[in-house]
């Protein structure tokens, strides 16, 4: 699923849009400013950031700044109609669009789908080891020879993959594997999957290099 972070200041934009965006299929987490803004983004995955000009605290220019510098996703702002000057602005500091306000959710949604295409990964992600993930095919490979996995173990795999080179810490695993399996899965449970998977990609599964621990933080894959 899909996971929005949108960062509005207005009640009732907030609502109306959440309600409208989660209709068609996204999941849609909202702040009001800009601390709360780069909190949830260290803590969960996004894919795409909404991003009004006028927050309850700092401006939409500086986040926008923040998760260019950061994060490898996109930010589509959120403008008052007519304001040429924050268009300018905000295209500048690398937003990928800007849609004025009031503005038509269809045509909203549409750009919110096209701004995603453009950060769409590689049907094929290549990892060390000579470990490959064809997303379009739900296969990897290791060294030509494709490497059985659970549904899960592949879905997890996936989600590092498609996060190379980012921290990504156990609550962040957790959560997203909730979103993506719809089942519970604990903490010890997350260690095992981890460890499974590990068994069957690592040449060393004891001494990992494709999955690595950073020592009290969670996992990276480079």
């Amino acid at each position: 699923m899909t996971r929005i972070l949108l960062v509005e200041d207005e009640p009732a934009i907030v609502s109306s849009l959440s309600e409208y965006l989660t209709s068609e299929g996204f999941f849609v987490d909202h702040t009001d400013g800009m601390r709360g803004a780069m909190e949830k983004l260290a803590g969960s995955v996004f894919q795409l950031v909404l991003l009004d000009v006028s927050l309850a605290d700092g401006n939409g220019f500086s986040v926008c700044s923040a998760v260019k510098g950061q994060y490898d996703i996109p930010v589509i702002f959120l403008t008052a109609s007519g304001d040429e000057a924050s268009i300018v602005a905000g295209l500048d500091l690398g937003a990928d669009d800007y849609i004025a306000k009031p503005f038509r959710p269809r045509e909203l949604v549409s750009r919110i789908r096209n701004a995603l295409r453009k950060y769409s990964p590689a049907s094929v992600i290549v990892l060390p080891g000579q470990v490959m993930v064809d997303a379009d095919r739900g296969v990897v490979t290791k060294a030509g020879a494709e490497i059985p996995l659970s549904a899960l173990e592949y879905r997890i795999l996936l989600l590092f993959a498609s996060n190379r080179g980012r921290l990504l810490t156990r609550a962040r695993l957790l959560e997203d594997i909730w979103d993506i399996a719809g089942d519970f899965v604990n903490d010890n449970t997350l260690t095992v999957y981890i460890k499974r998977i590990r068994e069957k990609i690592e040449d060393d599964p004891a001494h990992p290099e494709i999955i690595r621990t950073v020592r009290g933080l969670g996992y990276r894959v480079d």
